[in-house]
């Protein structure tokens, strides 16, 4: 009862942030059918862009604490990207179990700091589909989704929540390992043109700069609060 009632009390601030998603799903479905490298590349440079604060915050959580978990995490990640790849292809069709596979994540994704399930969907070909669905109100992709986040929020919220209060820099860097793989299965491999590859190296820097600078206005409220507070 107590995850319930937890998880009702955090409903209006989670809702709001997705309801922005919501608003992004024509514009990201658009920019996916005009040219995919270039909202790849976009894609790439806001996750990288929210990577710096990221690894500061979990270097300063635990200073002494090895960063193997982050390797070890890194080396799986990727390991398993690739394999899954070379084998039978990454692409996962989309269905009623693919699009709740996308709630799932999608509600991780609010519980992990960090964790971005963007590029992980992206690498299964799931995220067009999924942001095409959204935008066009399409009840056989909303419906599982919203399966999909309520079963993730009510099976792990209580987990993640004690893992990252007891081990926070571990489980951190586990994440970022991840993080970081899944994000770099993402970049595409080549460019139609000239022109394509240099209007996608300004759509990362651009998306970098904006993640980045969010970031930092975000970490200057915060403090601008706690000496308020003090």
């Amino acid at each position: 009862i107590s995850l319930f009632l937890a998880v009702i009390a955090i409903a209006p601030l989670r809702l709001f942030l997705q309801i922005r998603f919501l608003l992004l799903a024509k514009g990201v479905e658009v920019l996916f059918n005009a040219c995919a490298p270039v909202a790849l590349m976009l894609f790439f440079g806001l996750i990288c862009g929210t990577l710096p604060e990221l690894f500061k915050v979990s270097e300063q959580s635990d200073a002494k604490k090895s960063w193997t978990p982050f390797v070890v995490s890194l080396s799986l990640a990727f390991l398993f990207f690739h394999l899954l790849e070379n084998m039978s292809g990454i692409t996962i069709p989309p269905s009623f179990f693919a699009f709740m596979f996308c709630g799932f994540l999608w509600g991780l994704s609010t519980i992990v700091p960090g964790l971005s399930s963007s590029s992980i969907l992206i690498c299964f070909g799931l995220y067009e589909p999924m942001t095409e669905g959204i935008a066009a109100l399409d009840p056989r992709v909303l419906l599982p989704m919203l399966l999909g986040i309520a079963v993730t929020a009510l099976s792990l919220a209580r987990l993640v929540n004690m893992l990252y209060k007891k081990h926070y820099a571990t489980t951190s860097r586990i994440v970022l390992g991840f993080v970081v793989a899944s994000s770099i299965k993402i970049v595409p491999a080549k460019f139609d043109s000239i022109p394509i590859l240099i209007i996608s190296l300004l759509c990362f820097v651009l998306g970098f700069i904006v993640a980045r600078g969010m970031d930092i206005a975000q970490r200057k409220q915060q403090n601008s609060s706690l000496e308020k507070g003090v």
